[in-house]
């Protein structure tokens, strides 16, 4: 999935002769769990003390929150806090409300087991909301067989989350004999060309691209100008949509890896350029890399209806989680924004 294509094992001359060189569970406000993450060790799902042998269990003092990645089946959530597991309980029965208010026993999406557990399964942003369990048991008194009916209510948020989408900003430098040189801007519609060319078996390229020439006074070397060069790279070229038609369930987690590989193939392009101008030139050509000039910011970015919020959601701070009623996200950022028109009630609204 990291792409295909075979990666060439230099630059193209072209260039080379014109340029030479051209990136859970933890405690807040309440208890929380992160499920459907690989990148989260299963000894540290345990270690919590609320989630055993991957059940999440309630809590009888406050809510808890769990992040389930779209499409994938939640873990099982007990109607039982910890403590009470560990008793012996006589005639249990229980009993799940939905966030519609409706009893889930007998809906499809809906796995219940005779034990009280609940596995919400392919969970779907319209799914995320509070989970009611009631827990009704028996008490017999040891001494008088006296029975008493007792009743516990516990309560699960469930919020829908993707991975973010991951593109790289990238900066290069490099030395031009002149800024007002026609040269400069051929330059740079040549290397976008190529730099387009390397990853487009990828599924990725080159958007937001831009440079600027700038005048450098550099100790012992007088002045300098060099073409300050910006680019992003997107796993968003024409084609990407085949790549979620394969694999739905993991459209982020594919689109990711291609990308990350895109970056790798960039960078190790313009290690190249270093090489090819140590050895493989005399004299620099009036355009060159700037040695070390390679510079890689990560950037992420949400699909419509999903934002981050990493006070809200602090044991799922890097996910883009589901916006909640009242809040909406139109694009690909990361902020779900508050709707002032009060009918927006559902989770993942993408319009006000």
């Amino acid at each position: 999935m990291a792409g295909g294509g075979g990666r060439p094992c230099s630059p193209p001359r072209g260039l080379l002769g014109m340029a030479a060189a051209v990136v859970v569970a933890a405690a807040a406000a309440g208890w929380g769990a992160l499920v459907g993450a690989s990148a989260v060790p299963e000894e540290e799902l345990r270690s919590v003390g609320l989630i055993q042998n991957n059940y999440i269990y309630a809590d009888i003092k406050r809510e808890v929150n769990v992040y389930v990645k779209v499409f994938t089946n939640s873990p099982l959530l007990v109607c039982m806090d910890l403590s009470l597991s560990q008793e012996e309980i006589i005639d249990p029965k229980y009993l799940w409300i939905g966030p519609d208010g409706k009893n889930l026993e007998g809906q499809i999406y809906a796995n219940l087991t005779e034990t009280g557990k609940l596995m919400l399964m392919g969970f779907k942003e319209s799914m995320s909301g509070a989970y009611t369990c009631t827990l009704s048991h028996r008490i017999i008194e040891t001494m008088t067989q006296e029975e008493a009916d007792v009743f516990e209510t516990y309560r699960f948020m469930l919020y829908a989350y993707r991975e973010a989408d991951h593109a790289y900003q990238i900066s290069v430098r490099f030395t031009t004999k002149g800024c007002e040189l026609a040269a400069n801007a051929q330059f740079f519609e040549e290397l976008k060309k190529i730099l387009d060319n390397l990853i487009s078996d990828l599924t990725c390229h080159i958007v937001e691209s831009s440079y600027k020439c700038h005048s450098i006074k550099i100790q012992n070397q007088g002045l300098m100008h060099e073409l300050f060069v910006t680019f992003q790279v997107n796993p968003f070229a024409p084609g990407w949509e085949e790549v979620c038609q394969q694999v739905p369930y993991d459209c982020e987690d594919a689109t990711n890896m291609k990308v990350q590989e895109a970056r790798n193939r960039i960078g190790e392009f313009f290690s190249r350029q270093t090489y090819a101008l140590k050895h493989e030139f005399r004299t620099a050509p009036a355009i060159h890399y700037v040695d070390n000039s390679f510079s890689v910011t990560h950037v992420d970015s949400c699909r419509p209806g999903f934002g981050k919020n990493d006070i809200t959601h602090q044991n799922c701070a890097g996910c883009c989680v589901v916006c909640e009623p009242g809040t909406y996200s139109p694009n690909n950022e990361v902020t779900c924004h508050i709707c002032t028109r009060p009918h927006i009630k559902k989770y993942g609204a993408k319009f006000c």
